[in-house]
């Protein structure tokens, strides 16, 4: 079966093609075929490479940062080129999507149907960034391929799990009860993918385990996890709340925007914007890339700096709010592209448990090892770094899918 995969992320995105025969594996396989596309660093144009499982690469400029063309030109190279891997879009048997916004219409993974399709549209005033990127991947499949299945994967659904304490906001009741404002979190296709890696990491069952994981990129939030179900997570009614991120905001006190709105006179859009393109590290240190962050402050500048600082303050501040949850911890995760790479940003979050008996083992957190444990020996909990595969889980929710359709 040729599993096609398409996850769209706010500055970038991303597709897999992965094959697989009557089994499916434990461990992701190497896709067939990969795409990468990321138009954070030069805004209008759009950095696309591709590789193949039998080392074939391209890399490219496009002219163009629009996700309909930058998607159409991505889906090409499955067919033409030096990086033809299938004979067209006929030979893929199912595609699935990374959907952000769920609500509470999905507690699970679903086949993509027009009723399915109207529900991501009408969550997408929650996730405007999102739910509207994820629509131009199915619709682009039904233009290129419209016999194909496809499912959409949701990153709401692995969080209807947390309890109602976890989940009602200290507004009046009415607002739960008749206007469906909550914590509905996300990431939760990382999440889940990344409880389920840091068992077999740990050789031991999921069940078993208290879990905190930390997916760290352009956009960041944390997840308590018990006995493989998530109670708490720091994103909550949008993609906004929570800790610093890239170019949106977190958490902040809302009586700012209300200051804002009457003595400012500042739109509804405007603030919008503000707070999700242009704040987090790239409001405080001009750049949403941790790594320019980090090498901006190697160099002495004063505000990336204070980016990064916030940034640190902010994560343990999560941590210590899904530990008090969980009542204990078992391991901390680091995934995303921060999580995985930025060796400062782990050991200043676990410095500050120390007093708890986490400690790291300097050496291994410098290396930034992927799927490995980078806790001291001697510490009270394990620390992983694990490389979050949210496109094979996609691929794995389609798979069994199609086993039951």
């Amino acid at each position: 079966m040729r599993i096609l995969v398409l996850n769209a992320g706010s500055s970038s995105q991303k597709s897999r093609l992965y094959e697989i025969d009557n089994k499916l594996p434990d461990l992701a396989p190497d896709p067939l075929w990969q795409a990468d596309a990321d138009w954070s660093h030069h805004p209008g144009t759009t950095d696309l490479k591709i590789t193949t499982r039998g080392g074939a690469t391209r890399e490219e400029q496009l002219p163009t940062d629009e996700r309909a063309a930058v998607i159409g030109r991505m889906l090409q190279t499955l067919w033409s080129g030096e990086t033809r891997v299938i004979d067209g879009p006929a030979a893929i048997d199912i595609a699935g999507h990374r959907v952000v916004h769920g609500g509470t219409k999905f507690e699970d993974s679903v086949f993509v149907t027009p009723q399915v399709k109207a529900a991501i549209r009408e969550m997408a005033v929650l996730a405007p960034v999102h739910n509207p990127a994820n629509l131009v991947g199915i619709e682009a499949i039904e233009h290129l391929a419209p016999a194909v299945p496809q499912v959409a994967a949701f990153d709401t659904a692995f969080h209807r799990t947390m309890p109602d304490a976890a989940v009602v906001y200290p507004l009046p009741y009415a607002f739960y009860e008749r206007e469906g404002i909550r914590r509905f979190g996300f990431h939760g296709i990382s999440h889940r993918y990344c409880a389920h890696r840091a068992a077999q990491i740990l050789g031991k069952e999921l069940s078993s385990l208290r879990l905190i994981t930390c997916h760290l990129g352009n956009g960041c939030s944390l997840a308590a996890i018990s006995q493989g179900r998530s109670i708490d997570t720091s994103m909550g009614f949008t993609p906004m709340e929570g800790i610093m991120m890239g170019s949106r905001s977190g958490s902040i006190d809302p009586g700012i925007l209300l200051y804002l709105l009457r003595e400012k006179k500042s739109s509804v859009d405007q603030l919008d914007t503000t707070l999700n393109t242009a704040s987090g590290l790239k409001g405080i240190a001009g750049s949403g890339d941790m790594r320019q962050v980090l090498q901006k402050m190697r160099e002495g500048d004063a505000r990336a700096k204070l980016a990064f600082e916030m940034f640190t303050h902010r994560l343990r501040s999560a941590i210590g709010a899904m530990l008090a949850s969980l009542g204990g911890l078992d391991a901390l995760v680091f995934a995303g592209g921060i999580g995985e790479n930025a060796a400062e940003v782990r050991a200043a979050a676990c410095e500050a448990f120390a007093f708890l008996g986490l400690k790291l083992d300097a050496q291994e957190n410098a290396r930034s090892p992927v799927d490995e444990d980078i806790a001291a020996q001697d510490s009270a909990a394990r620390v992983l770094v694990i490389h979050t595969q949210e496109d094979w889980a996609i691929a794995q929710d389609c798979w069994k899918l199609a086993q039951h359709a």
